[in-house]
């Protein structure tokens, strides 16, 4: 039974291990609303995750501490297993899937860590794991269907509840579920009329999909950017907490995560991953009623691959409007190029880059293809460019 008393236990245990994660007030990210961020990207291990490794292996009997541990991951859970291990002097063995992104990887072998990297995804790695347990006598660390790891999880939901009392609120990334299971449980013990919002990627909405179905459901595969909240079947402990806590469970696209992620870098300067961005993505685009409210979200995480990121905020400019691909089809003559560059500069666009080319069979025999990518300010500042590009008569064309 998940309990306030071992909750409180759990905040005494973490005391001197965890950074302190104090808000951040962050109105921009949507007008109209005051948003406060609860950054657990900058946590010592980068994530929230430490919070329920770190009291679940301080709780093992001595006993189970002598046989090492266990655990499964994305790779967040295991760096918070491989610091606890590590302190408490314990031998940890971790089981993270091939895709897991590499700085996680090697993030979870330098903390001290032994690694086993297993084909496919979470759910993958998460029955190797069981099967090196049962064949090797390890103790097992659950990233998430543990009222141990929960506990840990939900000291996250006393810190809010102690930062901002008057919080209308709580935005939780959801994967298996441990996070809000535990923030959900202390913020309703403490104040039932704070809203808890959980978000899930529309690539992998297990916990969406239990919920609405009103059992556990198994996804046959998921597929997201938010590879730390990638899990295809949530867990028994965290699927009741939900269904007696949270208010309401919504999804978001890579699209939109990615652009909560550019929003964050640009406007708060902090680095958060995949999942770490669905609260925010899910207050950007008003997933979850917040004009006029306080609302944390959690950014629960920042351990994001670079090489990844590149590709995430060119996907968070187009979602935005901040880069746009314009073709436009020009009679082959001299001056066209330069009245569409001076409509461009007159608007305040910026060319990136630009390829000409020979117009292609069904065309005008005099014509040409024009490709730009421009450098925009939003929406409507792409419209006003397309719409003086079709004021002088240039056709502008879908290829």
């Amino acid at each position: 039974m998940l309990s306030l008393d071992k909750f409180y236990r759990a905040s005494y245990v973490l005391k001197n291990v965890l950074r302190r994660t104090d808000l951040v007030y962050a109105p921009e990210i949507n007008p109209g609303t005051d948003i406060y961020l609860k950054p657990e990207c900058l946590q010592v291990t980068g994530s929230f995750k430490v919070r329920g490794a770190y009291y679940k292996i301080s709780q093992l009997s001595e006993e189970e501490k002598a046989k090492g541990v266990i655990a499964c991951s994305a790779g967040n859970h295991a760096q918070g297993v491989a610091l606890a291990a590590a302190k408490n002097n314990i031998k940890s063995l971790i089981c993270l899937p091939d895709s897991a992104p590499i700085s996680k990887v090697e993030a979870t072998r330098k903390r001290g860590a032994e690694i086993c990297l297993v084909n496919g995804v979470y759910d993958d790695a998460y029955q190797k794991a069981i099967e090196l347990r049962d064949e090797m006598g390890y103790t097992f660390i659950h990233p998430f269907d543990d009222e141990n790891v929960i506990s840990g999880q939900g000291t996250i939901g006393l810190e809010i509840a102690n930062q901002l009392p008057d919080a209308d609120a709580v935005i939780v990334p959801v994967g298996g579920g441990g996070l809000i299971a535990g923030v959900s449980f202390a913020i309703k013990q403490l104040n039932p009329n704070i809203k808890v919002y959980g978000v899930q990627a529309a690539g992998a909405p297990s916990m969406f999909n239990s919920i609405n179905d009103g059992e556990i459901q198994c996804l046959p595969s998921v597929s997201t950017i938010a590879d730390g909240i990638a899990v295809k079947e949530p867990g028994s402990i965290t699927f009741d907490a939900c269904q007696k806590y949270v208010d309401e469970i919504v999804t978001v696209t890579d699209d939109e995560i990615s652009a909560a992620i550019l929003a964050l870098i640009e406007k708060q300067k902090m680095i958060a991953e995949g999942a770490g961005a669905v609260s925010v993505a899910a207050a950007m685009f008003d997933k979850v009623p917040v004009k006029g409210k306080k609302v944390v979200c959690i950014v629960s995480g920042g351990n994001i691959d670079v090489t990844i990121l590149s590709r995430v905020i060119k996907r968070g400019l187009l979602m935005t409007g901040r880069t746009c691909s314009l073709t436009l089809e020009l009679i082959d003559k001299p001056g066209q190029l330069q009245g569409v560059a001076n409509i461009i500069a007159e608007l305040g666009g910026n060319v990136i880059s630009i390829h000409h080319e020979r117009a292609n069979e069904g065309s005008d025999v005099n014509g040409c293809y024009l490709r730009l990518l421009l450098e925009t300010k939003n929406f409507d500042h792409i419209d006003q460019i397309k719409q003086a590009m079709l004021n002088k008569g240039f056709k502008i064309v879908n290829i």
